[in-house]
């Protein structure tokens, strides 16, 4: 994984987190803007949720910070 999807997801499970508390789930479309202007950071997240990991589509942010972290 890249450093800058790394840093991005961390922030957004943080984000998540404070908002919405530690019960909150995400997708990895939460990673990015409807209008996506970084294909292949979006194509590197769904290889990274859906075939590494085989997650859910929707899976709790503290699950996939802790996934990150530990990369």
């Amino acid at each position: 994984m890249t450093p800058i999807l790394k840093i991005k997801i961390l922030e957004v499970c943080d984000k998540k987190i404070a908002q919405k508390g530690t019960n909150v789930g995400i997708s990895f479309y939460a990673f990015f803007k409807n209008k996506n202007d970084t294909p292949e950071l979006l194509m590197e997240a769904a290889t990274w949720w859906i075939q590494t990991h085989t997650l859910d589509h929707f899976e709790k942010a503290v699950k996939i910070k802790e996934l990150v972290k530990n990369l």
